[in-house]
């Protein structure tokens, strides 16, 4: 280490000592480390016929997979897409942490992630993503789903959700104006988006990022909308703000521009306040 007159003193880094051994975790700390990392491993579940193909060294022909993270954003696919089209559920994927509790077998609306397939263009293929999924899970739970896709001319949408209060400005009154959508693309997605690119210094998060990241190192054409709105839970305004994300694959799928409202009923449900000063 140099001073400030130019000596050189023999001067340790380290707040340890040198000689101090790393600590060497016993057996039973391995085994319980080895039993959690399994726990929190992702599992793909596929239909027969499609597990049959992947096992055979093939992979499910795609040219377009849409993205559904958070309740909105698959609640607008449940209501403006799966509705009005015909769709075969494709598999489901299945995660256990901190905040998803999925069982071994069990199907749970809070705990897998659901893959459908165009019955009319099998090349279709939408995921609606409503559970949580850990930091650590989400590298292995883009490489295991893209892994069973080809990458050729494949295009990657992904509808997100998150909070206004998340959204960093210098307008103050931007809020004001939520929901509204924001984008952010890989190099090799070549149309225009339908809105803004997300301002810097606004950032993505979670499966969105984790997916973004992905397609752009493998050079995938991928676009991510972002919708931020300021309503906590299931709202109608919120969901139709998706509407134009899906303008440019209208040859790809129906788009039910105007859906029963008994239907957005069955998705919308009313967010209960769970704690109240003035109650």
């Amino acid at each position: 280490m140099a001073t400030f007159f130019g000596e050189v003193l023999s001067v340790y880094s380290r707040a340890v000592d040198e000689e101090e051994e790393d600590f060497d975790e016993n057996e039973e700390d391995q085994q319980i480390r080895r039993e959690l990392e399994e726990k929190r491993e992702v599992h793909l579940h596929w239909s027969p016929e499609v597990s049959e193909s992947l096992s055979s060294g093939n992979k499910l022909q795609c040219s377009d997979f849409i993205l559904a993270v958070g309740h909105n954003a698959a609640s607008f696919l449940s209501g403006y897409v799966l509705a009005p089209a015909n769709w075969d559920a494709l598999g489901r994927a299945s995660v256990w942490n901190e905040r998803c509790r999925a069982v071994a077998g069990q199907t749970s609306e809070d705990s897998a992630c659901v893959f459908y397939r165009h019955k009319d263009n099998p090349s279709v293929l939408i995921c609606q993503v409503t559970c949580h999924i850990a930091e650590d899970q989400l590298f292995q739970w883009t490489q295991k789903v893209f892994d069973c896709l080809q990458h050729r001319e494949l295009r990657v949408t992904v509808l997100s959700d998150c909070s206004v209060a998340d959204y960093k400005t210098e307008d103050y009154l931007c809020g004001s104006s939520a929901p509204f959508l924001r984008s952010l693309h890989t190099g090799a997605f070549s149309d225009q988006p339908v809105c803004r690119s997300l301002e810097q210094p606004n950032i993505l998060s979670g499966l969105s990022a984790a997916v973004l990241n992905h397609c752009q190192v493998h050079r995938i054409a991928a676009v991510v909308y972002q919708c931020y709105s300021d309503v906590i839970g299931l709202d109608s305004v919120t969901m139709e703000t998706y509407k134009p994300a899906l303008t440019n694959l209208g040859r790809s799928i129906q788009l039910d521009t105007s859906p029963n409202t008994a239907i957005l009923h069955k998705f919308v449900r009313t967010t209960e306040v769970q704690s109240n000063l003035y109650i």
